[in-house]
């Protein structure tokens, strides 16, 4: 018999136990693993796998073994299981392992292969000895693919894949997959019955399970007392609610469950608790009885229980939903917003290229270790609590102390009648070794009369990166399993981390979870231990200060955390060297983000405030070299991102950071030249996203552009050449004669690169992207400008052939995919000629290609676009949300001499800043403000460089094609109206350092241009001026030209003062 004959027989049989929903759960193996047999092996570049037969739980089992070789990378085995699913299933198997905690995914592929449905199980911490793992369809969801039904309704093959997280190598064994059909899933149970057990009597209870507050059940202390619910058949739950009566919590109680009634295992012991309602998870478990064995009261007398709730599987199967259902239940402002499933925006502090960035969010809620813990401040005044639920907030980049404004410091307030509070987080430092984050908590008295204001600052498991963010690591619950305030009553340790206070707290409470909730002990006015330990890593602490302000008066306590080390010197808790410390880092920040001086009306300050804030929010997204676009979500570095980014940098007079940028990214290429699409810590990814390769060569271009650094670029060029020869290969994969002479649909991708996720906008399915194939075609045109300038004639004729034919055939594909699916705009992809005037906006900058580009339709694809951005922004349509990524077609428009729809595009999206205090985007902006959804990160920085490319083509842009310079094609006519004018100083530009003003006079404007610039061929050209309105005169330096028209005004001689009349 076959592989495929048993494995349909088993498909067969499982589909038979399916259909008879009436009989108990039934077991089906799938494999016991006697021979590695139709198990094929997976893998990407740079990783090494081997599968063999190995000793078993019982029998055989399989081991893979695998090495990732490159530290990123995935592998596997899958094989063919055909399986018509029922309602309610389990698949199961056993696993033990000899490997670092990378990655788990167990996959299950539809028959199209292109659809995937897993569990994903990321920084997978393997089992040592043989453990079973139970899948159940709640476990299961949507991956990737094409499918428009997610429910994966029948399973093809089945799939084990070791995903790098940390990389290394390591060996896992499994053995006894089987699957087992169960009863369909339900929520309807009978009522279950509970009784008191006493002195061995078994009473029923009624008070219970009423949800009645005015009905409380009593026992004595002195008597020993057990609560017994039956649910009179077996169900699964997710743990239980248990509302004490107030003052008579049992202190300490014990969780059992039982099948029978008879045999009792121990599921949870709660000591020490005074909760007023202790929420005890119970993961997943399945039992007919619970046994509440309640020990001890809190009183010494009786205790009291008001009701007990049965909390639902999925209310606790993993920790952030717990909390989720914990925050429901609890009084408001007692858990960060976004358990309340509120969306929650926040920002970061950091050094530039440091590995670490703290968090604030818009709340004050501070993260100061990644993934691990954050800083909650509770304010009191005699019997008024407030917290972030009851108070009015703001944000800015900008903290008072003292009557001094310290800019590029992210703040929130907090606005009471009573007392503001504000927060303030500053970072400094030696990057990677001793940097340290600052917060400060200034409290001011806003009334005349003194007040007697306590701080709580609470420590607690939480990150201020919400439960919702899931990409690279899981937002929401964080860890902290062990917390001691130090004797000196200034330090508290967290685990492996310390923070320092300025001011000696008057107490220190450290608590674990099922003791107490914080924001309760503080209304409580109960202290605690100092130190405290929990197994579940959910341990709380509450530093409390108790501060006397006179009217009006403010106080500053700060806090330090060492982001490398747990250690500083007694010397910087000096509050003076600390407001120092914080007024020089402003200061950093003010100069290496005003290298180009903007004089601009006030109508303008957002437009700057964002575009200095973002090149602060790119240097700290950096990790060492790598330029990255977050600091969570996305703390990798990609070519595409930090390409454009990079740009951004060269046009803001940052270069160091950009030549370390290439340095690091050369170091990643594959031998065969292939330039991988991200890296990290660990190493270059495998997954092909062919605009990689371009992106790589027009980095280097656009620093040698900037810079003139000769030496650099030779030194680079080994790698382009390499790069260009992995660009050959991909375009001969399309140069066949199957693509040459097949259908029309073939034939659109011939002499293209293949398809890949390109930008990610095609991580469904891979599609030829004309993303991927402009960024080719831009790379190649920069690799012929390379040859020329390092005198390589050979290489420039060959390199120029290739860009000839691929330009041809991009062209010929464009317009032969427009013909095919009869559209009139620029298509994303050849297969589905979609519309993506976001991606389409790289054809004309920066790859160049207005010229080449069809019209009409690329005036189409951006017409469209204008009328659906209108529609959305009047709400004129439906939309759920979009990607600020669109802050590129601003300087899309700016291309097409629209510079009035520019400025649209820029009002509008200065709106969508969430806070616009900060003067930053997410990556993803919902309709609705609170929708707790994915935002990708905060703040997104590949969004921000858009910006900032945008608002730097509003003064000047360089036309490489044509050799000239334009300058001032979008300035607004209230700027240049203005009374004092507007200037402009140090434009990185192609061509060297650009600066000019613009004065208007009577009936007349004077445009003076200098700087330090080799004019280009072509000279410069003031582009757009005053709406486009035809001069009556143009005079340069003295003299009437006659080189313009409505639309530009050509002037070749440098310096020069224009005067433009009308």
């Amino acid at each position: 018999m076959n592989h495929y004959l048993k494995v349909t027989i088993t498909a067969a049989l499982i589909s038979v136990l399916a259909s008879h929903t009436g009989i108990k759960a039934q077991t089906v193996t799938l494999d016991q693993f006697k021979t590695i047999e139709g198990w094929n092996l997976i893998k990407s570049d740079g990783v090494s796998i081997t599968a063999q037969t190995d000793k078993g739980l019982s029998g055989k089992s399989i081991c893979i073994a695998y090495n990732f070789t490159k530290g990123t990378g995935y592998c596997g085995i899958q094989k063919l299981f055909p399986i018509d699913l029922p309602e309610n299933y389990e698949i199961s198997f056993y696993i033990k392992a000899e490997s670092p905690s990378n990655s788990f995914e167990i996959k299950f592929i539809d028959s199209t292969g292109n659809n995937v449905w897993w569990v994903n199980n990321r920084n997978y911490n393997f089992p040592t000895s043989w453990q079973k793992v139970r899948v159940k369809p709640r476990h299961i969801s949507f991956a990737w693919g094409p499918t428009t039904d997610t429910r994966l309704k029948r399973i093809d093959r089945i799939e084990f894949t070791v995903a790098s997280f940390v990389g290394g190598s390591g060996k896992i064994w499994i053995d006894s997959l089987t699957f087992k059909t169960l009863p369909p899933i339900t929520n309807e149970y009978p009522n279950p019955a509970v009784y008191e057990i006493s002195d061995s009597l078994l009473k029923p209870i009624t008070e219970i399970l009423d949800y009645q507050t005015k009905s409380i059940w009593y026992a004595k202390n002195k008597e020993k007392h057990e609560i017994l619910i039956d649910f009179k058949t077996p169900r699964e739950i997710g743990g239980l609610k248990i509302n004490w009566a107030q003052g008579k919590q049992a202190k300490n109680f014990d969780i059992l469950t039982s099948e029978d009634s008879i045999n009792w295992e121990k599921s949870a012991a709660i000591n020490s608790n005074f909760n007023s309602t202790s929420f005890i998870r119970l993961l997943e478990l399945e039992t007919r009885y619970i046994k509440i064995r309640l020990n001890e009261s809190i009183n010494t007398k009786d205790i009291g229980i008001i009701d007990i709730d049965i909390i639902k599987v999925e209310e606790s199967n993993t920790l952030n939903n717990f909390f989720r259902y914990i925050a429901k239940n609890s009084p408001k402002g007692y858990y960060p917003r976004y358990f309340l499933d509120q969306a929650s925006y926040w920002t970061i502090s950091g050094v530039s290229g440091d590995t670490k960035e703290a968090l604030i969010n818009e709340d004050g809620m501070v993260e100061v270790e990644k993934a691990k813990f954050s800083i909650e401040p509770i304010v009191k005044i005699g019997q008024k609590t407030y917290d972030w639920s009851n108070v009015k907030t703001s944000q800015s980049l900008e903290y008072n102390i003292d009557g001094k404004t310290y800019d590029y410091t992210p703040t929130v307030n907090w606005h009471t009648d009573e007392v503001n509070l504000q927060i303030g987080l500053t970072s400094y430092g030696k990057a990677n070794k001793s940097s340290k984050l600052i917060a400060g908590y200034t409290l001011k008295n806003n009334t005349g009369k003194n007040q007697l204001v306590e701080l709580y600052l609470l420590i607690r498991p939480f990150q201020v990166n919400p439960y919702y963010q899931f990409l690279n690591l899981a937002g929401g619950v964080g860890s902290i399993s062990q917390l001691t305030a130090s004797e000196s009553r200034n330090r508290v340790d967290i685990d492996n981390s310390s923070l320092y206070l300025t001011q000696k707290f008057e107490s220190f409470s450290a608590i674990p979870f099922y003791s107490a909730n914080p924001a309760e002990m503080i209304l409580s006015k109960r202290e605690s231990e100092m130190s405290a330990t929990d197994d579940l890593g959910l341990c709380s602490g509450i530093v409390k200060y108790s501060v006397n302000l006179k009217p009006q008066q403010s106080h500053t306590i700060f806090a330090i955390a060492p982001y490398h080390s747990n250690k500083i010197d007694e010397s910087e808790l000096c509050i003076k060297k600390i407001i120092d410390t914080i007024a020089k880092v402003s200061d950093y920040w003010r100069k290496k983000t005003g290298f180009v001086k903007f004089r601009l009306p006030g109508s303008a300050d957002d437009l700057i405030k964002t575009y200095r804030a973002n090149l602060m929010y790119i240097l700290i997204n950096r990790d060492i070299h790598g330029i990255q676009p977050g600091s969570r979500s996305y703390e990798r570095s990609w070519i595409r991102d930090g390409s454009l980014t990079s740009s951004a940098l060269l046009k803001s007079g940052i270069t160091n950071e950009v030549k370390e940028f290439i340095e690091l990214y050369a170091q990643h290429l594959y031998e065969n030249g292939k330039v991988p699409c991200v890296v990290d810590f660990r190493g270059p990814d495998p997954v092909a996203e062919h605009d990689s390769h371009g992106q790589f060569i027009y980095l280097i271009h656009e620093y040698f552009r900037f810079s003139h650094d000769t030496v650099f670029l030779r030194k680079m060029n080994p790698y382009i050449l390499k790069t260009i020869g992995y660009i050959e290969s991909l375009i001969a994969e399309r140069s066949t004669d199957k693509f040459r002479y097949g259908t029309d649909s073939l034939r659109a991708f011939y002499g293209l690169v293949p398809e890949s996720i390109s930008h990610e906008g095609y991580s469904a399915k891979p599609m030829h992207s004309y993303w991927d194939n402009f960024f080719i075609l831009k790379g190649l045109k920069d690799a012929c400008d390379i040859q020329i300038a390092l005198g390589n004639q050979e290489e420039y004729m060959r390199i120029k052939q290739i860009t000839d034919k691929f330009r041809d055939d991009l062209y010929n594909s464009l317009n032969l995919t427009i013909k095919n699916h009869n559209i009139n705009y620029i298509p994303g992809c050849a297969e589905l000629g979609d519309f993506d005037a976001t991606s389409t906006t790289i054809a004309l900058t920066p790859c160049n290609e207005f010229e080449n580009l069809p019209k009409p339709e690329i005036y189409n694809t951006f017409e469209r676009y204008y009328t659906y951005f209108n529609q959305r922004k009047s709400n004129e349509i439906s939309w759920v949300n979009f990607t600020p990524y669109e802050n590129r077609i601003i300087g899309s428009f700016i291309m097409l001499n629209q510079p009035e729809r520019a400025h649209e595009l820029i009002n509008y999206f200065l709106t969508q800043q969430r806070p616009q205090g900060w003067y930053h985007w997410a990556e993803v902006v919902w309709n609705d403000y609170r929708t707790p959804a994915f935002i990708g990160d905060m703040p997104h920085t590949w969004v921000g460089s858009d910006f900032i490319n945008a608002f730097r083509n509003i003064f000047v842009y360089e036309d490489p094609d044509h050799n000239t310079l334009c300058i001032g094609s979008s300035l607004k006519q209230d700027w240049i109206d203005s009374p004092q004018g507007i200037s402009v100083q140090n434009l990185p530009t192609y061509y060297g350092y650009l600066s000019y003003s613009i004065a208007k006079e009577n009936d007349h404007y004077i445009f003076k241009i200098d700087g330090n610039i080799k004019i280009p061929s072509k000279g410069l050209c003031i582009k757009n001026f005053k709406g486009s309105r035809l001069p009556k005169r143009v005079e340069m330096n003295g003299r009437e030209i006659k080189t313009y028209n409505e639309n530009e005004i050509r002037v070749n001689e440098f310096p020069c003062e224009v005067k433009i009349y009308y």
